[in-house]
């Protein structure tokens, strides 16, 4: 059975949380495209995994057999921190969820990107290159590695979209900028799964009021 000793702290790499974060917001986005379903039928269903997320959250906080069962099934993919506290699963469907409520559909789309590619490739570069700590658990270089993602995920995502504007590479400089700030905020204490959609959101969307990209 895994003990807590055994579950990846924070600043471990921990490559099966990165992919299970990758492959979760990829799995998502299929979905939307494929089966051309309505931007807010996944908000709703990203309520209810993120309501599901904090119930089973409580119950297994007050239930140290449904806690270690949970632990051995899902060890892989927990940090020890989540032993005693809440996941960081229900926190990313509630992060999903607003961005899908509150900003319009290719805005919230970017802010999802931002989440899903973001957020485990800065962790990486932070473990393996991290070397100047700018705040607790935050580094330059993660910092760094934060922003080229939002930037090449904003070209891509206009790219595809096929956006012809003056301000591309303006709006897609202080998008990334602010992609890289709402994961860097996540070291006092917030989830960046909650950070990064719902703040980066926030900047992409007056961005565009402003340079009237998207």
């Amino acid at each position: 059975m895994a003990n807590e000793i055994g579950l990846a702290k924070r600043s471990e790499l921990h490559l099966k949380r990165r992919l299970w974060h990758v492959l979760v917001g990829c799995l998502g986005l299929v979905c939307y495209y494929q089966l051309s379903l309505e931007l807010y039928i996944y908000g709703y269903f990203s309520v209810l995994v993120a309501l599901l997320g904090f119930w089973i959250d409580f119950k297994r906080l007050g239930n140290p057999n449904l806690n270690n069962f949970l632990e051995k099934h899902f060890g892989p993919v927990m940090r020890r921190s989540e032993k005693l506290s809440f996941s960081g699963l229900p926190f990313y469907a509630l992060g999903v969820a607003i961005a899908i409520f509150v900003y319009d559909e290719k805005i919230a789309i970017l802010s999802i990107l931002f989440l899903i590619f973001a957020d485990p490739i800065a962790s990486i570069v932070g473990v393996y290159m991290g070397r100047d700590r700018l705040l607790p658990n935050k580094t330059l270089q993660g910092t760094m590695a934060a922003f080229s993602v939002c930037l090449v995920t904003i070209l891509g995502y206009l790219y595809v979209l096929e956006v012809e504007s003056q301000n591309i590479i303006i709006f897609a400089f202080f998008g990334a900028i602010c992609g890289a700030l709402s994961e860097l905020i996540s070291a006092f204490n917030i989830d960046d799964n909650l950070t990064i959609p719902v703040l980066s959101g926030g900047a992409l969307t007056l961005f565009n009021l402003w340079f009237g990209v998207l």
